[in-house]
């Protein structure tokens, strides 16, 4: 028992950088004290204390803003953020590592007694205020945005937002490695990690940095080849030194670099690739 409580708190330091020590979390962390009661109503429910464990439900709901039927199954280190307006439903299966935010519903849709509400899987997290309705499958460290209504099965590492909730990232994933299986390949080649910023995040300005890099890696290519072409018959293409860019080239522009060594180290990753060409070339 005591190595559980020791694995939610430190579930709870792990998801949540508001919370300083380990007494703050014992004592001002609801979600934390509606699951463990959560646990002991749900071993009376098992046992057939049907009475004991429903009474023990509405007290955990009045004591933390947190309804959870005793018949739901929680796994390890369930983190309930917030945690006021939750609602789990009887036949909610709720696996480890998942993160739920305030107003979260897991409900059902139906009245048909059975299976009727949802189950999602380890890592999976349920924005503030979404609704998760129905015997459907939240996969593996899928995601559901704030106040969506999802309806249908998300799969694993998959984002749905909206109302009802609509799958945006595994379409774009896959629409991107169609177009550029090498797409992060080249970010990284040319400085650029907002890719890595947020890989689940459909950015407009993002995906319009992506399509520059790789025209502008189409046209160091087809000039790469150009020079080879040109020194074979001769020329002395290719043969000038670039330009240096240093943090100074963009004085002007108010950008600051608050770390002179990630400069440095930029600047000797440019070095190294252009180096990389010249032989090629």
């Amino acid at each position: 028992m005591f190595s559980r409580i020791k694995d939610d708190i430190q579930g709870v330091f792990h998801r949540d950088p508001a919370a300083r020590n380990t007494f703050e979390v014992l004592t001002n962390y609801p979600g934390l004290h509606a699951v463990w009661l959560h646990r002991v109503s749900h071993k009376l429910w098992k046992a057939n204390w049907k009475w004991l464990a429903r009474s023990l439900s509405t007290f955990n709901r009045w004591l933390t803003g947190i309804e959870i039927h005793p018949g739901a199954t929680l796994g390890r280190r369930v983190f309930i953020d917030h945690g006021m307006g939750v609602v789990i439903g009887e036949t909610a299966e709720v696996g480890d590592d998942v993160t739920l935010y305030h107003g979260v519903t897991l409900g059902g849709t139906s009245w048909t007694p059975g299976k009727r509400h949802p189950t999602l899987e380890k890592g999976a997290v349920v924005g503030a205020g979404a609704k998760v309705l129905g015997p459907i499958t939240i996969g593996e460290n899928a995601k559901v945005g704030s106040n969506s209504v999802v309806v249908k099965d998300i799969p694993a590492g998959a984002t749905a937002v909206g109302i009802t909730g609509r799958i945006i990232i595994s379409k774009q994933q896959s629409d991107a490695a169609q177009v550029n299986p090498n797409r992060n390949k080249i970010a990284e080649k040319y400085g650029f990690d907002a890719y890595a910023v947020a890989p689940d995040n459909p950015d407009p300005v993002a995906n319009a940095m992506g399509i520059m890099l790789e025209h502008m890696h189409q046209m160091d290519t087809k000039v790469e080849e150009m020079c080879k072409v040109i020194q074979s018959l001769g020329g002395d293409a290719c043969t000038d030194n670039l330009h240096n860019i240093s943090a100074q080239d963009f004085a002007d522009t108010g950008i600051e670099f608050a770390d002179e060594s990630k400069a440095k180290a930029g600047q000797e990753a440019f070095e190294i690739g252009r180096a990389s060409c010249r032989e090629r070339v």
